[in-house]
């Protein structure tokens, strides 16, 4: 187009035609530089931690409702995707007993037909996931007691990911990098160390940490999203778990101040105690470890340190009675 404009021009008068090519050379170099700034443009690394453990409530009560979360899911990281040619996506699926990427896979892609109507790389992500996940969930040993999920593990793993897919950018490519974890599982004090250090870790790598919670409201997780500068949502109903997704979490950090969301809940930032893993609102801290724990105790348990026993307090005399 830009060609026959060109010389369509050179027909006309030699200044007309000068000022005419000089306008449409200057169009040209404006569309290039356009088009590099669109190449150049600030990439998106979404990493999504799925829970999948059995022995939450939701899927204990109803199975079905693994799939729905699944399809959900699958239907949202597309949407990511579609947003920008340069966004980048992985999935972790968080089990009982181990932590599995379901997308990208190591490797050879999976070989896969293409389906009419669908764009490939969207086709590519869903059955990657969709058979990643059945082989986890086949592979997995029976349980016969209910197991807490390994979520924090998970979100180290998906750090250890962001981490490194930084190391291995293009120089002058800048990517904004942000963890969303959907769980159903209840509280998870027992990993109340590994939470902070994955917390900390985050926040000082500049990831955002989102968390979708299903079934019950998690303290823990709320202290994540609050040091972090993510967004918490507990969901009101599972029927809406798209429509959820869509709205507050596929905005990324810096555009969810032009948005209308949920209102920020109240941060429970009550500790857990190292001796019964549980949210305790006072307690006793060692002062060379830090290690918290709920009773008194001569000796800590984390660093061995030998504490002086605290000595009774001594009581009042009494007053004696002036005799009259």
């Amino acid at each position: 187009m830009f060609c026959n404009l060109f010389f369509f021009s050179l027909d006309c008068r030699t200044r007309q035609a000068k000022t005419i090519g000089w306008s449409i050379s200057r169009f040209v170099i404006y569309i290039d530089q356009c088009w590099k700034m669109e190449e150049n443009k600030d990439a998106s690394l979404l990493v999504i931690v799925m829970d999948t453990n059995p022995s939450q409530r939701i899927i204990r009560e109803n199975p079905h409702h693994l799939t729905q979360c699944l399809d959900s899911i699958v239907a949202f990281a597309n949407a990511h995707l579609m947003q920008k040619a340069q966004n980048k996506l992985a999935v972790l699926a968080c089990h009982h007993h181990a932590t599995e990427f379901l997308y990208p896979t190591p490797g050879k892609p999976l070989d896969i037909r293409q389906v009419d109507g669908q764009y490939e790389a969207f086709t590519l992500v869903e059955k990657t996931i969709k058979q990643k996940l059945a082989k986890v969930i086949s592979e997995a040993p029976r349980l016969t007691v209910p197991t807490e999920s390994l979520l924090a593990g998970s979100m180290a793993m998906a750090l250890c990911y962001i981490a490194r897919v930084h190391r291995n950018k293009p120089a002058g490519v800048k990517i904004n990098s942000r963890i969303l974890v959907v769980t159903g599982s209840n509280e998870c004090a027992s990993q109340y160390m590994t939470y902070m250090n994955v917390f900390f870790t985050a926040q000082k790598q500049n990831v955002s940490l989102d968390v979708c919670a299903l079934d019950k409201p998690l303290s823990l997780l709320q202290q994540g999203c609050d040091i972090t500068g993510g967004q918490y949502l507990k969901l009101p109903q599972l029927d809406g778990f798209l429509q959820y997704l869509l709205w507050v979490f596929l905005p990324e950090p810096l555009t969810r101040c032009k948005l209308v969301l949920p209102p920020p809940v109240k941060v429970d930032y009550r500790a857990a105690c190292f001796c019964h893993r549980e949210l305790i609102d006072i307690g006793y801290v060692c002062s060379v470890c830090l290690s918290i724990f709920c009773k008194f105790s001569p000796i800590c348990t984390t660093c061995h340190t030998v504490f002086k026993a605290p000595a009774p307090i001594a009581a009042k005399p009494k007053k004696k009675k002036m005799k009259t």
